[in-house]
């Protein structure tokens, strides 16, 4: 698999606002995350389940931005602006680098979120 290529469609996707989505069509079933706050998720179907809960507390996307995408490997980093309002009137405002590993079926094994 075309590591560079997926990538690229998987942050195509995320540019979209299609966040669930990218994570139940890239990510394999075992595909583990952490993020910048010590929040760590273990398997696809418990990222699913924070991502369907977090796109649901969204009451307006402001704007997503991808900056760049940078491979080597078998390990991709994007550069994203997420800017959101959310229904409880609070905003969220993340420039933030995602760290993917990729496996040989060109499925997510682990995602790391990186303050920017």
């Amino acid at each position: 698999m075309d590591i560079r290529t997926l990538a690229t469609e998987m942050d195509n996707v995320v540019a979209q606002g299609a966040i669930v989505e990218a994570v139940e069509k890239y990510f394999a079933d075992d595909a583990n995350t952490s993020d910048y706050n010590k929040v760590t998720t273990t398997g696809k179907a418990q990222m699913v389940e924070k991502m369907k809960g977090f796109a649901d507390a969204i009451a307006k996307v402001n704007g997503i931005q991808l900056h760049r995408t940078i491979v080597d490997g078998n390990v991709s980093a994007s550069e994203f602006t997420f800017d959101f309002l959310m229904k409880d009137d609070s905003t969220i405002y993340w420039h933030e680098i995602i760290r993917r590993i990729w496996n040989e079926e060109g499925q997510v094994i682990q995602e790391e979120y990186f303050n920017a």
